[in-house]
């Protein structure tokens, strides 16, 4: 048995919250494999909103396992938050949620380091959470980070210590002011964390995982964020600090790349990114307001307004490639439901059709667009079947396939697990 990938293909907030608990029922275990709370993974269930940052998003189905891998970076009170309100709905964790005793922890004093980093670089900001993510990624491959089994046993308390008075000492140097209250930060760290470790002991995720494949159970790996954030093969520096291509499943949750199976691409039919960094089709105009509003994009973990503008087939064809995508989820078609007219940049001036997004200067990437025509939802059709669907999104989807050479093989018109239909595949695309 090979596990399969599900991750999204463009800047983040693509909907891979709603897409994992679709596909989940097929599935005996769902593994996160790398970010950490800057992650948001919203949920509609029954009309309440429900928002995942660190927990992976099968767990609202009971016969799902679900684990959080190493390549995952851990704010335990966040964590504990989460796992709180989750309770408050009736899911009972104990038992259903594993934590890889090789995920890294982020420590009160990354969070702190974080924002003196981008306090720092002034209008050279990149637009970070400030949830400590980047430091706590540096400290893991700089070799003095904290994991989550370390924190077993007596010398826990001991090994935290040491990597918090490390941080001060760092923070004395930039010169950063300590809040007032950071023993009180301190000893909440500690406290949930040893909640944490009570309740949900450290887990060898790679042996269970192997384990389960050998038995013939079904895996489904869980990325965070967007592929073209990648830190390799986003537009640096304005990326994340983890690797969010399909490669690092291997890695965030120690599986070999021969037990990869399907990557499933996760797309918005438009763009929307949040932060700085290069968004050739970003519209900043009365149509970009239009899409952010029709939409709804705004952070689901900072609250920030997203930047929106056109479809980029040029990007979403190098996330593809990236990620060896073999079949399509495309999400928020209905968001663009009344628009007159659609359009899709096809290339960037000068290079060629499907050339990487990203040359030497991504800021001189000019978009040439074709348009469609555009379509209207109703909100009193429930769709079940593709031919459903108005003509003009139709011919929407079928060119996207044709250019993109894969099947879409869901399609997302809500937010609720309901509102989204499987297409038919018919074997003429490639991927299958």
């Amino acid at each position: 048995m090979k596990a399969d990938v599900l991750l999204g293909l463009q800047w983040g907030d693509e909907g891979k919250g709603k897409a994992v608990d679709v596909l989940a029922p097929s599935y005996e275990w769902i593994a996160r494999f790398q970010g950490g709370p800057n992650a948001g993974h919203t949920l509609w269930l029954d009309g309440k909103r429900i928002v995942l940052h660190t927990i992976p998003s099968g767990i609202f189905r009971e016969e799902c396992m679900n684990i959080i891998g190493n390549g995952v970076v851990i704010h335990p009170p966040s964590l504990l938050h989460e796992i709180k309100e989750l309770r408050k709905h009736g899911l009972n964790l104990e038992g259903k949620l594993l934590i890889s005793a090789k995920a890294h922890l982020i420590l009160p004093g990354h969070r702190l380091l974080d924002q003196a980093f981008e306090s720092a670089k002034g209008d050279y900001k990149i637009g970070s959470t400030l949830r400590g993510i980047g430091p706590a990624y540096t400290d893991k491959y700089a070799r003095h980070g904290l994991r989550y089994g370390d924190l077993v046993g007596p010398q826990g308390e001991t090994l935290f210590q040491l990597a918090h008075d490390e941080h001060l000492r760092q923070l004395k140097a930039l010169r950063s002011e300590l809040p007032l209250d950071i023993a009180n930060q301190v000893r909440e760290w500690l406290d949930t964390m040893a909640e944490l470790l009570t309740d949900f002991a450290p887990s060898d995720g790679s042996w269970l995982l192997n384990q389960a494949l050998d038995s013939g159970q079904r895996v489904l790996a869980e990325g965070a964020q967007g592929s073209l954030l990648d830190v390799e093969f986003g537009a640096y520096p304005f990326v994340t600090s983890s690797h969010t291509t399909s490669a690092a499943a291997c890695t965030g949750l120690g599986i070999a790349p021969t037990r990869i199976g399907k990557v499933y691409g996760l797309f918005k039919a438009y763009c929307t990114r949040v932060g700085s960094g290069p968004f050739p089709t970003e519209l900043l105009d009365e149509t970009g307001d239009a899409l952010r509003s029709a939409g709804h994009e705004f952070g689901a973990t900072t609250g920030r307004p997203r930047r929106c503008g056109w479809l980029d087939l040029p990007a979403l064809s190098y996330a593809i490639r990236l990620n060896g995508v073999h079949q399509l989820i495309i999400t928020k078609a209905d968001a663009l439901s009344g628009f007159d007219e659609i359009k899709i940049a096809v290339r960037y001036q000068g290079l060629d059709h499907h050339q990487s997004p990203y040359p030497d200067r991504p800021t001189d990437c000019i978009p040439e667009y074709q348009s469609f025509p555009g379509w209207k939802l109703s909100p009193n059709q429930s769709y079940s079947t593709r031919q459903q669907l108005p003509p003009s999104l139709q011919s929407y989807l079928s060119y996207l396939e044709d250019q993109l050479n894969l099947p879409i093989r869901w399609v997302s018109l809500g937010p609720e697990r309901s509102q989204i239909l499987e297409s038919q595949i018919d074997g003429t695309h490639a991927g299958i």
